[in-house]
């Protein structure tokens, strides 16, 4: 192999620079200093933009890991407080319904809530295989008591009642309301805020499309109340009700074609109503110190854009609702 000829460890770098361009280079003693001073000063700017380089990135490395790992040092600092050692154990009900989960299967990873929860589980320091689920009934979940679980994803609205019992962590999504009602239903063309009075609603209890039903719409014949949304679905196939009114996705999932929650071609969602701030929390024990460190891997999760690409992913079809007046 050729020689690469290097200074000796003794040898002074400017003696080697300078022979070497003496060795080179023509013209008078002036010139040849003069090309040496340039080659030194391109040699020292390119030595200050690479430190200067990797100094920014490494800033910008160690601001990322930082955030990256609050959630996980959090964690780490409350690990007494988790259910099951070295696990992080996640509840939701049965059926798990789509889009929020796939396959009523929560463990696969796939429909929002399942990917939010193994996102925020990375974010907490657990691995998917250090995940476990729990079933926990949706009426159940937020009545007061310990829990057997870290924290619970079920489509579960924060509001005040609740918030008594529970803790909730910060939103990791905001929810809107939607009518759905059969094809044939005058709800489907005659629905302005006075006509919205006059109709049979139905829906399950302790949903805050409940709460909207009674709060906002104030209709003039009592809500019939079912123990499930199926129920309440069956409902409606039966002509029993006159419409339903439940979270946003849900609906426009309902009616759409292969759903299996209503035949296919019946059904339609009228439309959704403006915003009221409710919005979805991981619900916890009343006081449990985990609320923090969910918090944390929540708004990395936002900041980074994981929840609004988690949201595209399985929401998105779902959001395109005109929207109608309470």
């Amino acid at each position: 192999m050729p020689q690469v000829c290097q200074p000796s460890a003794r040898e002074n770098p400017f003696s080697y620079v300078t022979g070497k361009l003496s060795a080179s280079a023509s013209g008078s003693p002036q010139e040849l200093w003069e090309t040496i001073m340039r080659k030194l000063h391109l040699i020292a700017a390119s030595s200050a933009l690479v430190a200067s380089l990797t100094a920014v990135s490494g800033v910008a490395t160690a601001a990322v890991a930082h955030t990256a790992s609050a959630a996980a040092t959090c964690t780490k600092a409350n690990a007494a407080s988790l259910h099951s050692a070295g696990h992080l154990t996640v509840a939701t009900d049965s059926p798990a319904y789509t889009p929020w989960f796939v396959n009523n299967k929560p463990s696969n990873g796939k429909g929002y809530e399942s990917a939010v929860a193994y996102a925020i589980a990375s974010q907490m320091g657990f691995s998917a295989s250090k995940v476990k689920w729990a079933y926990e009934p949706f009426s159940n979940s937020y009545q007061p008591g310990s829990k057997a679980f870290d924290f619970d994803l079920n489509e579960i609205s924060v509001t005040p009642d609740r918030a008594d019992a529970v803790s909730f962590s910060n939103s990791y999504y905001d929810v809107t309301q939607s009518i759905i009602a059969l094809k044939k239903n005058a709800i489907v063309t005659k629905h302005s805020p006075a006509q919205l009075k006059t109709y049979q609603y139905g829906d399950m209890v302790g949903t805050t499309g409940l709460d909207y039903i009674n709060n906002q719409i104030q209709p003039t014949k009592q809500v019939k109340v079912y123990q499930s949304l199926t129920d309440a679905f069956n409902a409606l196939v039966a002509k029993q009700v006159d419409a339903i009114v439940v979270d946003t996705p849900d609906g426009q999932y309902a009616v759409s074609k292969g759903s299996g929650e209503l035949p296919d071609n019946s059904s339609v969602q009228v439309g959704q109503f403006p915003s009221v701030g409710e919005h979805f929390g991981a619900l916890f024990t009343k006081g449990n110190p985990l609320v923090g460190c969910v918090n944390d891997a929540i708004a990395t999760l936002r900041s980074n854009g994981t929840l609004d690409k988690i949201s595209k992913q399985y929401l998105g079809i779902y959001n395109k609702v005109p929207q109608i007046q309470p």
